[in-house]
């Protein structure tokens, strides 16, 4: 018997959750839905975004799932409390997942203006660890720029410049990528920083949190991952999506089209 697991994000940031995912066990089948029609969430405000968590419950109440993976961090700091609320299956999040294992002093953030202007992970960070030193960056035009077909390396490299320089001259020693988008450029973003500044990747958190609470067979050790049990759903664009997927994770799949809203 599979686990059956929801992952939702604006794009391809979930793409971050869905490989730590399978990368620890072959157990489940996911339904990854992207809502590409209003993408980034990062620049909404927090009134649209718990709008548009309403719709995912919607989407998802029938699809009877075990877990919810809030591959969002947007929608996590705006909206948990509505999916909790609505979803009958447990969540697990990327937040405060990720702020039980910081253990540096000084730690900055790098997220959208919404998810920096929440002060979720100050709150989140300050109520499980003390004395801790939080900086915080917005890094408004990241996803976009992640979220191109071709990326645009120059662009990257100038925007990982930008972003990065307020946070080195605090003198962080942790970095929590707090955007599920910015994973996909940890090489980028690792060439900025010192080898004495921590990147942390909350998926890694937030899976570690879900496996603690699902078994895994002992028969699920597997040298690669596999995508055959995902299922894609996108709100728009469903052809770039899918040029996505076969570039990001190398596969060939369906994408389905669907309308949130026709669910409300």
């Amino acid at each position: 018997m599979k686990l059956k697991v929801g992952i939702f994000d604006s794009g391809i940031g979930g793409f971050s959750i869905l490989n730590a995912l399978l990368r620890t066990r072959k157990d489940v089948e996911v339904i990854y839905l992207a809502d590409t029609k209003r993408i980034p969430f990062g620049n909404k405000n927090f009134q649209e975004i718990r709008l548009i968590a309403k719709e995912i419950c919607n989407f998802f109440e029938d699809k009877n799932l075990d877990a919810l993976l809030v591959a969002c961090n947007t929608t996590n700091a705006c909206a948990l409390d509505i999916l909790e609320e609505n979803l009958k299956a447990p969540c697990f999040d990327l937040i405060n997942s990720v702020s039980e294992i910081v253990d540096k002093q000084i730690i900055g953030v790098i997220a959208t203006q919404t998810t920096v202007q929440s002060s979720y992970y100050k709150k989140a960070i300050n109520s499980k660890k003390e004395n801790k030193i939080i900086f915080q960056q917005e890094c408004p035009e990241f996803v976009s720029e992640i979220e191109k077909e071709k990326l645009n390396l120059d662009k990257l490299n100038s925007l990982s410049d930008l972003y990065l320089r307020p946070l080195i001259n605090k003198n962080i020693e942790e970095l929590i990528l707090g955007c599920s988008h910015y994973p996909l450029i940890y090489d980028f973003l690792r060439k900025k920083l010192g080898s004495n500044i921590k990147i942390i990747d909350p998926s890694v958190a937030l899976i570690k949190k879900f496996n603690e609470s699902f078994f895994i067979p002992k028969t699920d050790h597997y040298e690669c991952i596999s995508f055959e049990n995902v299922k894609f759903f996108v709100t728009s664009e469903r052809d770039e999506f899918s040029n996505k997927v076969k570039s990001w994770l190398g596969i060939n799949k369906e994408i389905r089209l669907v309308n949130l809203r026709s669910n409300v």
